[in-house]
C-alpha cells in the first residue's frame, strides 16, 4: 500500500475506476465564459469514458466541446473520518457517431434536471488518480 506525504492511501487506476463505478453523481470542472465552474452531474462509466447527458445549447454542452476537463467523484464517512476521492482528467467531446450513440442511449444513465437531455458527452480517461483517507488505526506515522 502506497501512502502519500499527507498520510492518504494512493489508489491505483483500476481501484480508482471501481470506486467511480460505485457512484452516480460526480462533479465536472469546466470553464464557462473564461471562469472556472464546478457542475454536479449524473454520469455512467463505460470502458473508456465518463458519459453524461445534457440538453441542447446548455452551458455545459458549450463549455466542454473538445475541452480538457476534470471530473471528480468522492464519498466519505463523517463518523469515522474516512473517505475517498477520484479525479479524472480528459477531453470532453459530444458523442455523434450513430452506432456509439445508440449504445450509449441504452445505458442506465439518469437525468435529474427537468426537460430533454438529448446530447451525450464523453470524457476520456486520460489521467485517473485516487486517494483514500484511512481510519486512524490503519495509519502508521
Amino acid at each position: 500500500m502506497e501512502i502519500d506525504r499527507n498520510g492518504m492511501e494512493v489508489l491505483d487506476r483500476e481501484h480508482s475506476l471501481a470506486l467511480v463505478r460505485s457512484a452516480t453523481i460526480g462533479r465536472l470542472a469546466i470553464h464557462a465564459g473564461a471562469l472556472p465552474a464546478i457542475v454536479p452531474v449524473n454520469f455512467i462509466l463505460t470502458a473508456d469514458a465518463v458519459v453524461i447527458r445534457t440538453g441542447t445549447g446548455s452551458k455545459l454542452q458549450q463549455a466542454v466541446d473538445n475541452a480538457v476537463v476534470a471530473f471528480e467523484v468522492d464519498d466519505y464517512d463523517a463518523l469515522r473520518h474516512t473517505g475517498w476521492s477520484v479525479n479524472v482528467v480528459g477531453i470532453a467531446r459530444e458523442i455523434t457517431d450513430p452506432s456509439l450513440l445508440d449504445r450509449v442511449r441504452r445505458l442506465p444513465l439518469a437525468h435529474w434536471v427537468p426537460g430533454p437531455a438529448d446530447h451525450h458527452l464523453a470524457i476520456s480517461l486520460d489521467v485517473v488518480t485516487g486517494r483514500r483517507i484511512l481510519e486512524a488505526a490503519h495509519v502508521s506515522v
